[in-house]
């Protein structure tokens, strides 16, 4: 049971009211970081996607909103929280994080200045967030057509981006780590507009048609139309299956590329979806 902090609580709701006041769509998170509501779903014996249709609390950044009353009411239904986390790639700012971490040893601030010097950008005046570890979360807009996936040490070491699907921290955010708060001078900024440059960067590249070898046949793309029919709450569970059957079925090594390819499209970093790929081939040569 999450023991129930009410000073940290209504801090946390007093600055996602402001941020919501600023058309930044919101989420009440535990101290780990989580959202801080669980999935009325988790029970059910075949849980069907549902992305908040059915009513309720409980579907992580789909619950996000500016709306005030329906932000204190996400907060009720959650005394224990002591956060709240910023939906990316919503309007009307189509929110996106540039995270730049400090641990393992990286200089993620070195690699994004490397990585503008190599292109020709510059990061313009912004929000910044400052983490309990020493990171920082850069706050960018995009273009409303545009759709930026999360991922996570793709552009560079230590560099993780939030877009679409995804969330950030606000600053005012108590977490089990410490406290999430603005950089001197940036809290009243507006988040600065993406530089194309690294806008392109942050796009997965033109996805090449993958030819299936003549092993893999029909059965192969089923199993990708598969994992790309995925919602989220499913995806890596559907990955998982289908690159059992891959395995099991000879085709495992000729299918990893597009299965890599179709999580991804779905909202899985490519580090996930190579992990969840590699515990499947593990399982199914355990069972031969």
């Amino acid at each position: 049971m999450a023991t129930i902090d009410r000073q940290a609580t209504t801090l946390a709701l007093a600055h996602a009211l402001s941020a919501a006041e600023r058309g930044l769509a919101v989420i009440p998170l535990s101290r780990t970081k989580l959202p801080a509501l669980r999935s009325p779903h988790r029970l059910d014996p075949v849980p069907l996607p549902c992305h908040g249709e059915c009513g309720r609390f409980g579907h992580g950044v789909y619950d996000a909103s500016t709306d005030p009353d329906r932000v204190r009411a996400l907060f009720a239904a959650a005394p224990w929280a002591t956060g709240y986390g910023i939906a990316c790639g919503l309007p009307p700012h189509h929110l996106i994080g540039i995270d730049l971490d400090t641990k393992s040893g990286t200089d993620a601030s070195a690699a994004l200045r490397e990585l503008a010097l190599r292109h020709l950008f510059t990061i313009p005046p912004t929000v910044v967030v400052t983490t309990p570890s020493g990171g920082r979360h850069l706050w960018l807009t995009g273009p409303p057509d545009v759709v930026v996936p999360n991922s996570a040490g793709r552009l560079a070491p230590g560099i993780d981006v939030r877009g679409a699907g995804g969330y950030l921290v606000g600053p005012g955010s108590r977490t089990e780590h410490g406290a999430y708060g603005t950089a001197p001078g940036t809290a009243h900024l507006p988040p600065a507009t993406c530089p194309p440059a690294l806008l392109r960067l942050l796009l997965p590249p033109p996805h090449t048609p993958t030819r299936p070898s003549p092993s893999s046949g029909d059965h192969g793309q089923g199993l990708i139309h598969f994992v790309l029919s995925a919602h989220r709450g499913q995806r890596n569970t559907r990955l998982f299956w289908a690159a059992c059957r891959a395995y099991e079925n000879g085709i495992g090594p000729d299918l990893v590329a597009p299965l890599v390819d179709a999580a991804c499209t779905t909202g899985l970093t490519e580090r996930e979806a190579r992990a969840t790929i590699a515990s499947a081939a593990r399982l199914t040569r355990g069972r031969g």
